[in-house]
């Protein structure tokens, strides 16, 4: 890289985190999500500033953007409401992930898509992403339970979608018979758990003795990024991985004592973090695209829409509704409420991690700049319309102002 090239990296570095700043006060004296803001702000940059055209590496996005973000999340997660809430986490993320990768695959065929690509489509477009969401529940003050599942769900959301991806572009090129992709996609999921726990567990521990604090937060930054790349390394989910050491760190961690003041230096360096990292894979999408690129996959996203709705409905509906209805019958509680069940319909966006599995796309994929398309397409829909109406769905449920809800994003 000549001296040339770095002074510029370092030049839109800075400009993207000044902007990110500057909407970020903006947004607080108006009714409108940070991160759709970010997307707004990056579309208009596209359509009405300098032509900036970035190339952005897939190793770019999945070694440096992913494994921060997945793991602050993690860090954060209320692991009690967790618990309490497992069953409708696991319906969402595990049937829910191929349910909705499917139906949209179906959707999108019907355009000429082949059902290959349109199934990677539908493997990213199932990750759904909690920041506009939870920033909303907050806000109304909605149940501390509600807040934890939609969080959870992104994420082990995040890590099944990454597999399922993962398995879909190898089979462009290897096809891969049902029973083979579900072998590989338990053994991955399991051994990726394993190893975001060894590692989970040693870091906590060599944080728990460090007693310097600057010691103590480089060791949570090679505990997300070291743990990524290892699992990576040994060809597993490096995303699975990630969220895992995430949660022991955070259990783990407070189980064994870590001292109050760590939590704190751990709270706010990775709450930095994530907003950083949000802000340039929001910002990146309207400078990865333009407003008529979008408008040439008009059809394939319209109907990519209906299918993430479509799917969202039946594992929503059908899949959680009726499982917390068995359990009502059968007298061991319901696994949701039912009150719950159109917040969470509503809540299913798209975002930082669709994106950055979109920009990922190998770069001799065929169709892929039609295949990210559409992806932008389909997150832009859920961050603008279900993003900014979120608190209508909340208010209209009467969930606002029970308990206030996770602090966490």
């Amino acid at each position: 890289m000549t001296d040339d090239s770095t002074l510029q990296v370092v030049e839109l570095f800075v400009a993207l985190i000044a902007a990110a700043s500057l909407v970020a006060l903006v947004v607080r004296r108006i009714a409108l999500p940070y991160s759709v803001a970010l997307v707004v702000l990056g579309l208009a940059v596209a359509a009405f500033g300098p032509a900036v055209r970035i190339a952005i590496t897939p190793q770019l996005v999945l070694v440096v953007l992913v494994p921060g973000l997945v793991f602050e999340a993690a860090y954060r997660l209320d692991v009690d409401e967790l618990r309490r809430t497992s069953l409708g986490v696991v319906v969402l993320a595990v049937p829910g992930v191929i349910i909705s990768a499917a139906v949209v695959a179906l959707l999108l065929s019907l355009t000429g898509l082949p059902l290959g690509p349109a199934f990677v489509v539908g493997a990213i477009t199932s990750a759904t992403d909690p920041v506009a969401v939870v920033a909303t529940f907050r806000t109304l003050h909605a149940p501390r339970r509600l807040a934890t599942l939609v969080e959870a769900e992104s994420l082990f959301n995040d890590g099944t979608a990454v597999v399922v991806f993962a398995i879909a572009v190898a089979a462009l090129s290897t096809p891969i018979s049902p029973l083979d992709a579900a072998i590989s996609f338990i053994a991955t999921v399991v051994v990726s758990l394993a190893i975001g726990i060894v590692l989970g567990v040693l870091a906590t521990r060599l944080i728990a003795v460090a007693d310097d604090h600057l010691v103590e937060l480089s060791l949570s930054v090679v505990l997300a990024y070291g743990t990524y790349l290892v699992a990576d390394r040994l060809h597993e989910s490096g995303i699975i991985a990630t969220v895992v050491a995430g949660i022991v760190l955070g259990t783990y961690g407070r189980r064994i004592g870590l001292a109050g003041r760590t939590f704190d230096a751990l709270d706010a360096t990775w709450e930095f973090a994530a907003f950083v990292l949000t802000a340039l894979v929001f910002l990146l999408i309207g400078l990865s695209i333009t407003i008529g690129e979008l408008a040439a996959d008009g059809p394939a996203i319209a109907l990519g829409v209906l299918g993430i709705l479509g799917a969202r409905a039946i594992v929503v509906y059908g899949l959680l509704g009726g499982a917390a209805h068995v359990l009502r019958r059968a007298q061991r509680g319901p696994v949701v409420r039912s009150a719950w069940l159109h917040v969470l319909f509503w809540a299913g966006l798209r975002g930082a991690i669709a994106v950055a599995l979109a920009l990922s796309l190998p770069s001799d994929l065929p169709d892929r700049a039609h295949l990210q398309g559409i992806v932008f397409g389909m997150t832009l829909f859920t961050l603008l319309v279900q993003g900014t109406t979120m608190d209508l769905v909340l208010r209209r449920s009467g969930l606002q102002g029970e308990v206030p809800a996770n602090t966490s994003s």
